[in-house]
């Protein structure tokens, strides 16, 4: 693994199966998690830079967490806050309010840091620039050192990672049904506000390419995501028909894709409750945090049994310390 942004970065030259290295990946993550320090002289005498453009909270301390059990040295920058405005146009005339170019401050930050972690977030005005993934780009290409996406305009595979890692690990403990294909459902959620697709985005780029369960899509009409990550997808405008013995209910909001960032519904009718979620097959519950509770998902939810969302969100620290684990081992036998 020479980067991880998204799915297809899980792949090496020895193990040219997605399944198998997703697999392979989770199963190396829930092995830190039973035994956290391992590999806890692996990072020693090497340096991640942990670069935010917007804020952060699991995202951030797991993977310091994660970083600190393999002997590394976290150094965080708030960009958005207390660096210079970064320019990240080619050939841009910086007479605005931009101040650095991305080609004088990435490689610097190149040289102070063996490994670069970022995370960014769309504008939600232009679609094609935050489809390009511009700013993310422009790091792996000045920086010179392996770069993980701690989100980024269109995916968060950090995230994505740690909810196979927790389905799975759920799966585990059912070792009856281990070898049946679960019905996993994305449920879209109401919200106060615009937010974007990247986390929907990504997990479903992630469970179609692990290929190991029955995946449904339910979203208003309006709501449709960017085909190049939903395909492979069985979609419905019927969230009743959707959740129909789920096993798995992931509950997201997301803006419009089509008509870029709009806020179109908001009926409450969308938030699951323990009503909507006894179509299920007695489903258990993911979201990525934060939450808006009462508005995405109610608290009889939330507080309730079928409830992984703090499993879920700690597994983050497994998630980034496999995803660090196996880039520095390709670092080094390079």
């Amino acid at each position: 693994m020479k980067q991880f942004i998204s799915v297809y970065d899980v792949l090496t030259p020895n193990n040219g199966n997605i399944n198998n290295a997703i697999n392979q990946l989770v199963n190396e993550a829930l092995s830190y998690k039973a035994n956290p320090l391992k590999d806890k002289t692996l990072g020693n005498h090497l340096r991640l830079g942990m670069l935010f453009l917007n804020p952060s909270l699991r995202t951030r301390l797991s993977t310091q967490v994660a970083a600190a059990n393999l002997g590394m040295e976290t150094i965080v920058f708030n960009v958005d806050k207390e660096g210079w405005a970064l320019e990240f146009e080619e050939g841009a005339i910086m007479s605005g309010s931009t101040v650095e170019h991305i080609k004088d401050a990435a490689p610097i930050l190149g040289s102070y840091f063996d490994i670069l972690a970022i995370r960014t977030f769309p504008s939600l005005k232009n679609r094609a620039d935050d489809y390009s993934e511009l700013y993310i780009q422009q790091f792996i290409k000045y920086a010179g050192v392996p770069v993980i996406s701690l989100e980024s305009a269109t995916l968060h595979p950090l995230q994505s990672l740690t909810d196979i890692i927790t389905i799975q690990e759920n799966r585990l403990h059912k070792a009856a049904t281990v070898h049946k294909k679960p019905k996993v459902v994305l449920t879209w959620a109401p919200h106060v506000k615009a937010l974007p697709q990247c986390v929907a985005n990504s997990f479903a780029q992630w469970v179609n390419a692990w290929g190991e369960a029955d995946f449904v899509i339910t979203h208003p009409e309006d709501y449709a995501l960017d085909e190049q990550f939903t395909k492979g997808a069985t979609i419905t405008h019927n969230q009743a028909e959707a959740l129909k013995d789920a096993d798995y209910v992931y509950v997201k909001n997301w803006s419009t894709y089509n008509d870029y960032g709009k806020v179109y519904e908001n009926d409450p009718a969308w938030m699951l409750t323990n009503e909507t979620l006894a179509l299920t097959n007695n489903a258990k519950v993911l979201h990525c945090l934060p939450v808006r509770r009462n508005v995405e998902l109610s608290d009889e939810i939330l507080d309730g049994p079928n409830s992984l969302i703090t499993t879920e969100a700690g597994n983050r620290v497994w998630a980034a310390q496999a995803v660090l684990a196996n880039i520095i081992k390709t670092m080094k036998k390079s």
